[in-house]
């Protein structure tokens, strides 16, 4: 413990101020460039139809408007199919999909983990090999999956592909190999059955896994639905998403480029505000997550 109390002040009394200062400059700026996007989809949305063509091209706002988000909901008020039953579809399929994943590959991921199976080398090795393809390779032997299972033009075409993707499995695994043993051994000593290890002592263990496994799991399917399985797989427009629908507005040419901005904006919207909520947790779940021997 002594040794422990003089490192940390060492490591105090090495840090000076003119580096901390620098360091900040430099993560400063690198926050501000990565933030350049952002405005910029900020300031699109805001610009009248004359300046989006300007040239040379601006890049801040110089007469904001709403009238972007105006004409975007006057486009949607025309549809037979109304914006509120789009925007029900895309949280349904998110929210649905992505609690699937994360309890599915949760409990796939703990006997390969900690369970001594014949054969879970050869799993974990077609799992990592499949992180290898990329989303266009499995769009056909997903179709075929789904139209023999008799999913086609359902929620469940979009909602139970999601559940069977491999990254979530490879988190989830490497996150409860960093479990001790010791735990596991103890709670079944004390008469705990493995859906109660599982729940109340694995589960709680790895938050860190599941909350980032909710943040990339719930960003990749608010984004579905205009392209690849999302247009393959759902022919109804009442079972559309809104990615969809925010897609058609381009068959409008050009006059349509600012409602379209807005509808940009507004997608981006919610994955980033849910992870703003997330990412504090994610930060202190990891930083206290280590086991004191």
């Amino acid at each position: 413990m002594n040794v422990v109390l003089r490192l940390r002040r060492r490591k105090k009394l090495n840090r000076s101020f003119a580096m901390d200062f620098i360091l900040f400059l430099i993560l400063s700026g690198a926050g501000a460039f990565m933030a350049i996007p952002f405005v910029f989809m900020i300031s699109t949305a805001l610009k009248p139809l004359d300046e989006m063509f300007l040239f040379p091209p601006t890049f801040f706002v110089r007469s904001p408007t709403l009238d972007n988000f105006y004409d975007l909901s006057l486009i949607f008020s025309n549809s037979w199919v109304p914006l509120s039953r789009y925007v029900f579809n895309t949280i349904f399929v998110a929210v649905t999909g992505t609690a699937g994943h994360v309890v599915l590959a949760s409990m796939a991921a703990y006997p390969l983990a900690k369970l001594r199976l014949p054969g879970n080398k050869l799993l974990f090795t077609v799992v990592v090999l499949s992180l290898m393809f990329a989303p266009q390779i499995t769009e056909i032997p997903n179709y075929l999956t789904v139209t023999w299972v008799g999913l086609l033009d359902s929620y469940g075409a979009l909602i139970f592909p999601a559940f069977a993707t491999s990254l979530g499995l490879f988190l989830m695994k490497q996150f409860m190999e960093g479990i001790p043993d010791a735990v596991i051994e103890a709670a079944k000593i004390d008469g705990a059955s493995e859906y109660r290890i599982f729940w109340t002592i694995i589960m709680p263990m790895v938050r860190p896994a599941w909350l980032t496994l909710i943040i990339f799991s719930f960003k990749g399917l608010w984004g579905t639905g205009s392209g690849g399985q999302g247009a393959a797989f759902v022919y109804s427009e009442q079972l559309k998403t809104m990615d969809y629908a925010f897609s058609q507005i381009l068959s409008g040419g050009f006059m349509r480029s600012g409602p379209l901005a807005a509808a940009a904006l507004i997608m981006m919207l919610v994955p980033v505000t849910i992870f703003l909520f997330t990412q504090k947790s994610v930060i202190q779940t990891m930083s206290s997550s280590g086991l004191k021997e």
